[in-house]
């Protein structure tokens, strides 16, 4: 295991776009952070630059202190796991896990060991004689991973690793990632486009926009304390309703900002009531656990949208007209700048 560490670091290809710019992140030995932002944000970018594979525009990259900027990929001791795979379909399980200790020369007793643990660790034990295509998803990401693991890799570098699996796999596959950093602490770097990915494995959560870091912090504190509006409307689902603070009862003293609320913070209840909001149903979304009610609302001029969520099966059908209720204490503030105000 290491740390990883980064100071500055920008990334701009030729044509002037920025994929990466002033980002500076600081991961601890044993630590998973998971790095989530919209398509194209510069998450990937980061994995390529500390694997080896993107030379930073500036900046310094380091491994366990170790400036690493001219060292090339093999010399990292970094193993990455992407979406795809990429199991070779001629060898077994039990060879394609062997397969980089091969070509590093591994001597064949010590191979076979390392092999037999990290099938041990993946469950992948009963499989090591079958072939890629005798695999389901989840197993074959499975591999994958082992594949990677067997390395004994100074950092885990992990790409979008469930994207191709069906919800059930994912589920299932997530959960053995946690398991596994149980049994076998690694520093992680996770790429992923799913928020529950990020906040159920990440010890931390880096979230970026425009290849900028926005926030880095623990599931918990970026869901409850949202750096600016970007973060505030990307972690959760739904995601956070604003609303202009002048549109919000008793928020006179705050004409300039914009109000936040989390779908689960406000109250539905029937038209009327001193100190709520009119609104009116448009959208049912019945899941059985839980309803999520779309409502419209007036805010000056314009129409807006708010989503509700409700325990188990919601009363209100669409047409209906209500009142939303929202406790001062779950207001969140934002600036003109999109900053959270204190």
């Amino acid at each position: 295991m290491a740390r990883v560490g980064f100071e500055a670091v920008e990334k701009i290809y030729p044509g002037g776009t920025v994929a990466l710019a002033d980002f500076s992140l600081e991961v601890a030995d044993g630590e998973l952070v998971a790095l989530v932002g919209p398509s194209g944000c510069g998450k990937s970018t980061v994995l390529r630059l500390l694997a080896g594979l993107e030379t930073p525009t500036r900046g310094v990259i380091r491994l366990d202190g170790r400036d690493v900027g001219d060292l090339p990929p093999r010399e990292r001791n970094v193993a990455m796991v992407f979406q795809e795979y990429a199991l070779y379909p001629h060898l077994t399980v039990r060879e394609n896990l062997a397969f980089p200790l091969r070509m590093r020369r591994v001597p064949a007793r010590e191979r076979a060991e390392r092999v037999t643990q990290v099938a041990a660790l993946l469950s992948l034990s009963a499989l090591l004689e079958r072939w890629p295509r005798q695999l389901s998803g989840g197993e074959r990401q499975r591999v994958a991973m082992g594949r990677a693991l067997v390395r004994e890799p100074a950092a885990f570098l992990l790409d979008e690793p469930l994207s191709n699996l069906d919800a059930k796999l994912r589920v299932q596959v997530r959960a053995e990632i946690a398991e596994l950093r149980r049994r076998a602490p690694v520093t992680m770097l996770y790429v992923t486009h799913d928020q529950v990915e990020a906040l159920t494995l990440g010890d931390r959560v880096a979230v970026l926009e425009r290849g900028r870091l926005q926030q880095v912090a623990t599931p918990a504190e970026l869901y409850a304390r949202p750096a600016n509006r970007f973060v505030a409307g990307f972690i959760g689902s739904p995601p956070m309703n604003f609303l202009p603070a002048r549109c919000l009862p008793g928020a006179s003293a705050k004409p300039d900002a914009v109000a936040g609320v989390r779908p689960e913070a406000v109250t539905l209840g029937p038209a009327g009531g001193e100190g709520t909001l009119a609104a009116t149903v448009e959208q049912v979304e019945a899941l059985g656990h839980e309803s999520l009610v779309h409502v419209r609302l007036a805010a000056g001029d314009a129409a807006v949208r708010w989503v509700v969520r409700e325990p188990g099966m919601t009363r209100h059908a669409v047409g209906d007209a209500v009142a939303l209720r929202v406790p001062p204490d779950a207001v969140h503030w934002f600036g003109a700048d999109g900053r959270a105000l204190g």
